[in-house]
């Protein structure tokens, strides 16, 4: 018999705000194809997951993380007989809404937004696949794979997770304190903590940030030392104690471990002046783009000609954006406070900083003073 069952009738975790016709893939594998083929999961692999490092090709991006999360809520998802369609669509699309810099980044888009409903990645995922990409259309996602890219949140580790058996208003969720619907999303959201557990201790041993010698012992003997140790630790334990407790958990043994290794990759790693360093220069990239659209925007509107006149890449492209999602800010989100908000966190790392580079100096009056200066 099977042992997890989720209690919401299909025709309520397969609801699209727009019906479709079905086909050979499956809805959950049409909603994994659709992530796939939109510009912001392409975008993905220019933007940071920890480590500022664009150079660096064995440093984590955010499309790799995302990729180790879909695949280990696979295959838990398959120990347990459950939907392993939707557990690779909802890992997929979980941080589509993740801003250029990482968590750094999120972090100065939230104190920029102070008092305009702050900022979270979870939240703003859902935005993303459900307005942002086709200019306003989305993807037209199942109701399970929209509740388990919102409730994803894996900051909090917790010990063990139930879903929420009930129908949310996904769109009405303003806070972190939800729980996925289905069984598979509840899986997405141990993935994910799953993910980026020894991962980010192998990118910072990597960097030199720290030393395989300074993790804690008991993690260690416990958890292993490398980041594929320590996935198959988690994955196996996730499974085992999942299936004798009869919801998604860790066993005491092994959470006990997770916690302390936890606490020691944000006193290292997360909290080390390395990236404390980098943040300073995030801020200033961000603000500078911020004032910088915000008054192109009061200066020019939705006049898509007129960004033209500031001479450079970044208004042209900025202008294009506003003709094109003019409509959607006009009709569905009551006006555009949000619209350079979108813009920047839809942004690469190499967007944003070559952006900021051209507002300083434009590339034409690059060639005019090159022009100039070898008398062409």
């Amino acid at each position: 018999m099977k042992q997890f069952i989720n209690r919401l009738d299909s025709s309520i975790l397969l609801k699209r705000e727009i019906p479709r016709k079905d086909d050979f893939r499956g809805d959950y594998f049409r909603d994994t194809t659709a992530i796939i083929h939109s510009y912001p999961f392409r975008r993905l692999k220019h933007k940071t997951q920890v480590f500022f490092s664009p150079k660096n090709d064995h440093i984590c991006t955010r499309i790799e993380h995302v990729m180790h999360v879909a695949s280990i809520a696979a295959t838990v998802c398959k120990a347990l007989d459950l939907d392993t369609d939707l557990a690779w669509a909802i890992g997929l699309g979980h941080d589509l809404g993740h801003t250029p810099f990482g968590h750094a980044g999120e972090q100065i888009i939230r104190k920029m937004r102070k008092g305009k409903g702050g900022f979270n990645h979870e939240l703003y995922s859902l935005r993303v696949v459900d307005h942002l990409i086709g200019y306003g259309k989305g993807l037209n996602l199942t109701y399970a794979v929209r509740d388990g890219i919102v409730t994803h949140c894996g900051e909090r580790f917790e010990q063990s997770i139930t879903p929420e058996q009930v129908e949310k208003d996904l769109s009405a969720i303003k806070s972190l304190d939800r729980y996925p619907s289905t069984w598979e999303g509840a899986v997405v959201r141990m993935s994910d903590k799953i993910a980026y557990l020894g991962r980010d201790i192998e990118d910072a041993i990597q960097l030199k940030v720290i030393s395989r010698e300074m993790l804690p012992e008991e993690c260690r003997k416990i958890l292993g030392t490398s980041n594929s140790e320590i996935i198959n630790t988690l994955v196996e334990d996730i499974i085992k104690t999942s299936r004798e407790r009869g919801t998604i958990s860790f066993s005491d043994r092994i959470i006990a471990a997770v916690k302390v290794q936890r606490d020691f990759n944000y006193t290292y790693i997360y909290r080390n002046p390395v990236l404390a360093g980098y943040q300073r220069y995030f801020e200033r990239i961000l603000h500078t783009l911020f004032g910088y659209l915000e008054e192109i925007f009061t200066r020019y509107g939705t006049d898509e000609e007129k960004y033209r006149e500031e001479n450079n890449i970044l208004a042209v492209r900025f202008g294009d954006y506003v003709r094109k999602m003019s409509d959607f800010y006009e009709s569905e989100d009551n006006g555009f406070d949000n619209l350079v908000t979108d813009y920047i966190a839809g942004m690469t790392d190499n967007y944003a900083i070559e952006s900021v580079s051209e507002i300083m100096i434009p590339e034409k009056m690059e060639d005019q003073f090159r022009r100039f200066l070898l008398g062409n």
